[in-house]
């Protein structure tokens, strides 16, 4: 009997515990329930919270990018409207004022003239940077700063091919402020730009206005082309010649070299030599007081419609040798000029040429339309010295030509 009691009372203890036990499980169930549900309404909340977020950083980046359009505004107004000024107060002291005594020729002898024109100074050793034709056949040069004061200036050396000379003045215990070149290969038309300088002896005039076109080309007083000029409309007279064209961070982009008129005075067309040969030139002539020009020993014509159609060319581009230099490089190469005389139209005028001869097509393959790219590839990317090879048009063949380029001869 005492078994069946024990017995009952050990079922009775398992039932207990396995009560228990299902009710600790049911407990930990709901809590588990109770976990979840409270997980995905705190999921919820979270993806809520995220979502406000990315519409707050959305109207951040967007009060942002507004702000900064109107800052951009707001800042570009105010340097169009003070950055004369600011690059005028700037460079005004670096602008000189040339005076030169020149030796003429004329029927009844030697004689003497004067010449007036402008320059800036170039570093603190006192070279000042102005055109050739400013001191060409200087006997006396004098340099007048804004200041009032002056200095004799010798002559350092000159390279008439791209009207450009190199003075030095001793300044003695005055502080010069040399002015800073700046790229011309980063220049774009439209660009605002100042040109200062002394047109008729007005000293230190400060004119304005925008980058007219890129690559123009003119001839220098040595007769050669000068290319890669820079036109512009900022107005500039005589007296203006080597002045500073500046952009508005006040770098020198250019020298101004000459305006194009029927009258004299200025229509709305100047030129300037781009900051880019200013800085070969000057530092060469500084160094050696020349510069030495790459050159080929050719003379010739840009290849029109007409002179495509006498001698069956494949399109009208391209230079036409029509003279070749006995000696120069271009005769040692091979390159040969024609011997048919024909009469065709130029620029409007009948002129008589000799056609036949080599068609230059490109220069170390990069294909020209004329003498101005030509030789803007030269005085960009070779020196006396160097190889090119020239893809040329000759009885019906194209064919490429190896050259060694020389140095203008004196």
């Amino acid at each position: 009997m005492r078994g069946l009691y024990l017995l009952i009372t050990f079922s009775l203890i398992i039932s207990l515990l396995s009560l228990c036990g299902v009710f600790v499980v049911y407990q930990q169930v709901n809590n588990l329930n109770s976990a979840i549900l409270q997980l995905s309404q705190n999921q919820k909340k979270l993806d809520e919270l995220r979502d406000a977020i990315v519409r707050l950083q959305n109207e951040l980046r967007s009060i942002k990018s507004n702000f900064s359009q109107h800052a951009q505004t707001v800042v570009l107004l105010q340097r169009n409207l003070t950055a004369p000024e600011i690059v005028y107060e700037k460079v005004k002291d670096s602008v000189v004022l040339i005076k030169a005594t020149i030796l003429v020729e004329t029927i009844l002898g030697k004689a003497y003239a004067s010449s007036q024109g402008s320059g800036f100074v170039y570093d603190s050793l006192g070279h000042i940077v102005t055109n050739f034709h400013v001191i060409e056949n200087a006997i006396n040069v004098e340099v007048f700063f804004p200041d009032r004061t002056s200095f004799k200036a010798s002559i350092v050396g000159f390279d008439p091919y791209s009207d450009l000379a190199v003075l030095k003045i001793d300044p003695g215990n005055k502080t010069l402020h040399p002015l800073i070149l700046g790229n011309s290969s980063n220049l774009r038309v439209g660009q605002p730009v100042l040109a200062i300088g002394n047109p008729y002896g007005f000293a230190a005039s400060l004119t304005s206005g925008v980058i007219s076109q890129l690559n123009r080309y003119l001839y220098s007083p040595g007769g050669r082309l000068i290319p890669n000029v820079i036109q512009f409309d900022a107005a500039v007279n005589p007296g203006s010649s080597g002045g500073p064209l500046l952009d508005y961070s006040g770098k020198v982009i250019g020298v101004t070299t000459a305006i194009y008129s029927e009258t004299g005075q200025f229509a709305g067309i100047g030129f300037a030599i781009p900051s880019n040969t200013v800085a070969r030139v000057v530092e060469s002539i500084i160094k050696t007081g020349k510069y030495q020009h790459p050159w080929i020993g050719i003379s010739g014509i840009d290849v029109n419609m007409e002179i495509a159609r006498l001698m069956n060319l494949p399109e009208a581009r391209g230079f036409l040798i029509t003279g070749v230099q006995e000696g120069s490089p271009a005769d040692k190469a091979g390159l040969r000029a024609g011997e048919k005389i024909v009469t065709i139209h130029v620029d409007g005028r009948l002129r008589k040429i000799n056609i036949g001869g080599d068609v230059i097509l490109a220069i170390d393959h990069i294909k020209i339309f004329g003498l101005a790219d030509l030789l803007a590839y030269l005085e960009e990317y070779k020196r006396p010295g160097d190889k090119i090879t020239l893809t040329i048009y000759r009885d019906g063949r194209i064919i490429d030509v190896d050259l060694v380029l020389g140095a203008i001869p004196p």
